[in-house]
């Protein structure tokens, strides 16, 4: 959208940096980068457009955390818990709705903004835990890929582990091409995940109307229902997937006017709920094939002990000799698809999360290589050490790291999306913000409570002496006052920075050229974040244009 001159009815739009006046500059007009830009005019086809960050997002629903625990749902419960897959999609459609929108209106993705709104210390430590969940988010998609290596081809589990870093490759390959290369690639490993699993389904014949039952009947049978209920709901919102999504609208450029980004906020919502619905239809034929396999009468004692204990190494062996040799190829192609697709979404959230905390731009290469050394370290030293079933655990405490690790991505996201100061007209009716903020809690209780019971349980059970229970008792629970209490700081500051982005009549815009200094500051999203996942190239004015 071009800018319009002073005299121009066209609403503008302005930018402060530093102190300098505002600026009747476009929102987005990078010449070298290529964007996807959306017609500015109402259609239904402007949706296509908008279709690609959702898939990005949706495959933090369907990665290898995931789907171990959907196989242990289904082995010991059935269909039972498939009710908390359903009220998971729903309140991960509404909080990655909110992560789209924060990106959409302000022009800057949620670690952007927290860099602007907290104090140097804060923001450091914001940083630093953004990390560490983005290396835990790592960690299952490298044993995962692993592990589906191991059922193709028979590669050991440490050498599998290797061969992750591979993937790259892969990544630097992909980023030549732009991001709806990147977005297609995704798209079609997603369809390849749940092409795998309803051929499965296929294989294994559950009950169809057990499975609605287990649907839309909420039970929890015995407390190790709830921790598994607990887990399936912890593993459903990753805190790197929000940072991720407020970023990943960026690359699209659309009309700056309150109507447009009101339309692009409503197709983000529509192509979300899309991907996540494909996601949901997958974590529900995962639980439905494990629980028919598990619940079969004809399982023989070794069937039956690998269904107390199912992971994904595990699940491998018990579909070859339930169902067949071609449904463990099913699934080991699955599991390499989530593996893969899991680990370039993971590097582009690691890119996004260090040029917004800290405004360091690294060479993507050398960001890859990071984040995945430091994943493929203790999982290359478990799988040697533990074999199989200590990745498998390794697992596990990834999902409790990411569990402990959300409330410092989501109560940002919830205050930032919920302040007039942030979102202009755009904020939060009250409705929605009460909505948010009741499931925000709901979530985050939920993990509390399941760090709080699993440490419990780790103490009582442990080997040690009293006083060795006694001291890490002590330590763990001073670290879980001084955890809750930066839960609290979150919770209780008051959003101050001023960060919106609206458009401007042409009255206003004459007016705030005069009195720049009595005006809020109308930030522009920064170049760096809108070109870091496009190419560059030399574009001509014809092409802006």
């Amino acid at each position: 959208m071009a800018a319009g001159g002073p005299n121009s009815g066209q609403p503008q739009f302005f930018s402060r940096a530093g102190d300098e006046s505002f600026s009747h500059a476009p929102l987005i007009e990078n010449t070298e980068t290529d964007q996807i830009v959306v017609p500015d005019k109402k259609s239904w086809k402007n949706l296509f457009a908008y279709m690609g960050p959702g898939f990005l997002v949706s495959i933090a629903y369907i990665d290898p955390g995931n789907f171990e625990t959907d196989l242990q749902s289904g082995a010991q419960y059935k269909y039972e818990l498939l009710w908390i897959i359903l009220l998971a999609s729903c309140a991960a459609l509404v909080i990655q709705s909110l992560a789209a929108n924060l990106g959409v209106v302000t022009g800057k993705h949620l670690a952007e903004h927290c860099k602007a709104e907290y104090p140097k210390v804060q923001n450091f430590i914001l940083w630093i835990l953004a990390e560490i969940a983005i290396v835990a988010c790592d960690i299952p998609e490298v044993i995962g890929t692993a592990f589906a290596l191991n059922m193709l081809f028979s590669i050991p589990i440490w050498c599998g582990v290797l061969l992750t870093g591979l993937s790259t490759l892969l990544l630097l390959a992909l980023q030549q091409y732009g991001i709806r290369k990147l977005e297609f690639l995704i798209a079609f490993l997603v369809l390849t995940i749940a092409i795998c699993f309803f051929l499965e389904l296929g294989y294994a014949q559950p009950d169809v109307g057990e499975i609605f039952y287990g649907l839309f009947v909420p039970q929890l049978k015995g407390s190790g229902a709830t921790g598994l209920a607990i887990s399936l709901l912890g593993a459903m919102v990753m805190p790197h997937n929000l940072f991720l999504h407020s970023a990943l609208v960026l690359s699209r450029k659309i009309p700056r006017s309150i109507p447009g980004i009101k339309e692009a906020c409503r197709f983000y919502m529509i192509e979300s709920g899309f991907a996540l619905l494909v996601a949901f239809f997958i974590n529900v034929a995962v639980i439905s094939v494990s629980g028919a396999v598990c619940n079969s009468p004809d399982l023989n004692k070794e069937d039956q002990m690998s269904c107390s204990d199912l992971d994904l190494n595990e699940a491998s062996f018990l579909l070859r000799n339930v169902l067949g040799k071609w449904s463990s190829k099913l699934f080991a192609i699955a599991l390499l698809a989530s593996g893969q697709s899991s680990t370039i979404t993971g590097t582009y959230a690691g890119q996004y999360v260090m040029q917004g905390f800290l405004d360091l731009k690294l060479m993507p290469w050398i960001r890859n290589f990071l984040t995945r050394s430091l994943a493929i370290v203790p999982s290359l030293i478990v799988a040697i050490i533990g074999g199989p079933s200590g990745a498998g655990k390794l697992i596990i405490i990834s999902s409790m790291i990411l569990s402990f690790e959300l409330p410092f991505a989501l109560i940002p996201l919830l205050k930032f999306t919920s302040s007039q100061t942030k979102m202009g007209p755009h904020v939060n009716s009250l409705a929605i913000t009460i909505l948010t903020w009741i499931i925000g809690f709901l979530i985050m209780a939920i993990n509390i409570y399941y760090l709080i019971t699993r440490f419990v349980h780790m103490l009582i059970h442990s080997d040690l002496q009293l006083a060795a229970v006694i001291f890490i008792g002590i330590l763990g629970f001073s670290g879980m006052a001084l955890y809750l209490a930066g839960i609290a700081y979150l919770v209780l500051r008051k959003t101050k920075e001023i960060t919106h982005l609206l458009a401007l009549t042409t009255e206003e815009s004459e007016r705030l050229s005069i009195e720049p200094s009595k005006t809020s500051a109308y930030n522009l999203p920064s170049e760096e974040t809108v070109s870091m996942q496009l190419p560059q190239r030399i574009r001509t004015t014809n092409d802006v244009n």
